[in-house]
């Protein structure tokens, strides 16, 4: 190779230092989970596409770390069922997201898992959404705060579980 172009530089990273940090944060967790030489074009794609997102939207930088999470832990083989109860198999009254059990539960299987997070409706579709949506329409939607803070409590914890390393996001006043 002789030379090279790029594509995008992400300007607005180098200007708002809080965009910047929501990206570092985020870099740090693929370096954790990626190794040299291996083939890892999904979670490129889904990479670049938040960065593009922090950088360059104004989307709640909580809620696009939140789906950037779940969504990597879908591509590295921790899933959730999202559809039905993870015990007894129902679609109704899904109210919980089980830690432990990588998916979701209804209120009353809930009751004997100690790992549950309570969810509101807008968060079991936004769950949902993440996890099937296309790789290209994840940042696609909003939700209520209240969800928000539930889906940035679940995809902390839930990477947390499954990465067995905690990722502190410190901001710099």
């Amino acid at each position: 190779m002789n030379s090279a172009e790029s594509i995008e530089v992400f300007y607005n990273l180098r200007i708002d230092l809080d965009k910047l940090q929501y990206a570092a944060y985020i870099s740090k967790i693929v370096e954790d989970i990626t190794n040299e030489n291996d083939s890892s074009y999904n979670i490129l794609q889904l990479l670049l596409n938040t960065i593009y997102t922090i950088s360059e939207t104004e989307m709640n930088k909580d809620l696009v770390v939140a789906i950037f999470k779940m969504r990597l832990l879908s591509l590295i083989g921790f899933t959730p069922n999202v559809i039905k109860c993870k015990n007894c198999g129902t679609k109704e009254n899904i109210t919980h997201f089980s830690i432990k059990e990588n998916g979701l539960k209804c209120k009353n299987c809930a009751k004997q898992d100690k790992s549950v997070i309570r969810i509101s409706e807008a968060t079991l579709y936004a769950i949902r959404y993440i996890i099937m949506s296309d790789a290209k329409k994840i940042f696609s939607f909003t939700v209520p705060q209240e969800s928000v803070e539930e889906l940035k409590l679940i995809s902390k914890v839930y990477l947390e579980e499954k990465l067995e390393k905690a990722y502190k996001f410190e901001k710099i006043v």
